[in-house]
């Protein structure tokens, strides 16, 4: 039987993405394709950013 992965935060999936996009994109010659590599990273940290931001404004809204 097979065993389920432990859930993974929309953070975690966000940060592994990009590290792989960065490990791609030291080894790509210069060129269009480094170039998108670059602005998808760009975009996740951008992402991960944005998703720092609305958990702290949830946490600070959730009643206690």
């Amino acid at each position: 039987m097979r065993r389920r992965s432990e859930p993974h935060t929309s953070e975690q999936r966000l940060d592994a993405q990009r590290l792989r996009l960065e490990h791609e994109l030291a080894r790509l010659p210069q060129g269009k394709l480094r170039d998108a590599v670059g602005v998808r990273i760009e975009q996740l940290q951008a992402a991960a950013e944005m998703y720092g931001f609305l958990m702290l404004r949830e946490e600070a809204a959730a009643p206690r």
